[in-house]
């Protein structure tokens, strides 16, 4: 085992085993989702929260929104299955948040829960080394580029840390947002971006 899948099985086993926001008061019970150990991972995928669905699979992405993120990069040209086998897919946060008590789908991770678990992601980007960091989500947009419109930000690539930051909004077949036509011209372009970055990282 190399030196980052041995840092990275560390990783799992802290994941796991972390109770920082129950023991804060923050989640009734915390169920962390574990990390994936990728033999080749070349893109790092960064979502808000676990979902309902993967919440009770156990592994990131596992609902609607995994089925729509792996269609998106077969549009921009990536080959069958890329979406499991070379994307490590993480989050903000690792427990599933719960429901929206207006009732109205789910609750977003808060401040504090995303701090206590903002470790785990900075180990990972510094562990895999990622030439391209996909934003998924305004809230994870939001983290790293700092509070703007979706509509300023998707269809764009950023810079950071020597490394490109591709965001996409919200992946879900319910995202409203993706009702407009304008926005889904958007989400084309961050597509054909995606493609190029493909081709010029050589991903």
């Amino acid at each position: 085992m190399s030196i980052a899948a041995d840092a990275l099985t560390t990783l799992v086993d802290d994941v796991l085993a972390c109770r920082k926001c129950e023991l804060a008061g923050l989640l009734a019970a915390a169920n962390p989702i574990r990390p994936a150990v990728l033999e080749d991972a070349r893109v790092v995928l960064i979502g808000q929260a676990p979902g309902p669905v993967t919440d009770r699979k156990g592994y990131h992405f596992a609902g609607p929104a995994g089925t729509f993120l792996s269609l998106w990069l077969d549009r921009a040209g990536f080959p069958p299955n890329y979406f499991r086998e070379h994307v490590y897919l993480t989050s903000l946060t690792r427990c599933f948040p719960g429901k929206s008590p207006s009732g109205n789908g789910d609750r977003p991770p808060s401040r504090s829960e995303v701090a206590l678990c903002r470790p785990y992601l900075d180990r990972e980007l510094a562990l895999l080394q990622p030439k391209l960091v996909i934003l998924v989500g305004k809230m994870a947009i939001d983290t790293f580029l700092g509070k703007k419109p979706l509509t300023e930000t998707v269809g764009k690539v950023y810079e950071h840390e020597g490394r490109a930051l591709l965001p996409l909004p919200h992946a879900s077949g319910v995202s409203r947002w993706l009702n407009a036509p304008e926005n889904r011209a958007l989400l084309d372009q961050a597509l054909t971006e995606l493609s190029h970055l493909r081709v010029a990282l050589g991903l």
